[in-house]
């Protein structure tokens, strides 16, 4: 992740829009959280350092919590690896919950893993109220491939596939290895169903949990950004909630296309017809865009 915010950040001239700060009427700012994605930390000045920069200066006055999981930054990057997501979900939900500054709501920003792990934090967490989710290049069906680990290290990144090759679904790989745990096998549904620790339960694939459906409709928008180029996420339709047919690993269909959908065992059909939910997509690969976009595209959502 971080090479691929140092491109955004070297893309093109990097320019601030010809306009003002974006304010909140009521002579305040909704705070921000953001959760950045695997490899990365909360702090790294080339990546979340600098967006968090990037949006004080856009946003005058905001509060942006770029969330750290562990007490420092190392912690905080290898436990995007190797700590149970459901801990770090129910960290940030305990962390959120004692912040004062966000006692009125606040919007969320994730990205890659932390979109989807953010999304959790919606589900479960209803207070303080999220209102935007903003999900960048967010894995919400998992990924079935690693074809290009953004990691610190390709040791960790050769580990982390062969972990997954060879048994993704054991106790052992699931409760230690973060991937493993929104590792969507089209081709052993029943086991993915069954053993999958945190995504098959926040997308409701084993029973539908009415409070993750009602807290995720509370949501006024929730913001898809998908990255045309990407070599990261397979298949980067799950990026739009979209993922592989079942039972087979070429075909793809959408969320609309979706059981998820159809049933609405989520309440994402709901949202889509209050017009809730919002599809972006940017060419580009996984995470890279100028600020230029990220200005005309996401900031209108975080005012």
């Amino acid at each position: 992740m971080t090479t691929a915010l140092l491109c955004f950040l070297l893309a093109g001239p990097v320019l601030l829009v010809a306009a003002s700060p974006v304010h909140d009427p009521n002579n305040g700012t909704t705070p921000l959280v953001i959760w950045h994605g695997m490899g990365d930390s909360c702090c790294n000045p080339l990546s979340m350092g600098a967006i968090k920069k990037m949006i004080e200066e856009e946003i005058s006055g905001i509060y942006v919590l770029s969330l750290m999981i562990g007490k420092n930054v190392i912690e905080d990057t290898e436990n995007g690896f190797f700590k149970d997501v459901n801990e770090q979900v129910s960290m940030v939900c305990s962390q959120l919950a004692q912040d004062p500054k966000l006692k009125g709501g606040y919007n969320a920003m994730g990205f890659s893993q932390g979109g989807q792990f953010l999304r959790a934090v919606a589900q479960r967490c209803p207070s303080p109220q999220m209102k935007t989710l903003i999900s960048v290049g967010g894995q919400h069906q998992g990924v079935y491939g690693l074809p290009r680990c953004p990691g610190e290290s390709s040791h960790i990144c050769d580990m982390i596939r062969k972990a997954l090759n060879s048994g993704a679904y054991t106790d052992m790989v699931q409760k230690h290895l973060v991937q493993a745990q929104y590792w969507h096998d089209p081709l052993n549904d029943d086991l993915y169903k069954k053993h999958s620790l945190f995504l098959a339960d926040i997308n409701q694939e084993r029973v539908v949990n009415e409070t993750y459906k009602k807290n995720l409709q509370q949501l006024e928008k929730f913001v898809m950004v998908k990255f045309l180029q990407d070599s990261v996420v397979d298949p980067v339709d799950s990026e739009w909630f979209g993922f592989l047919k079942t039972g087979q690993a070429k075909e793809t269909e959408t969320l609309q296309e979706s059981l998820l959908y159809k049933e609405d065992r989520l309440g994402l059909a709901a949202m889509d017809k209050a017009e809730k939910l919002v599809f972006l997509a940017t060419k580009g690969d996984h995470l890279q865009f100028t600020r230029e976009w990220f200005n005309q595209n996401l900031l209108p959502y975080l005012g």
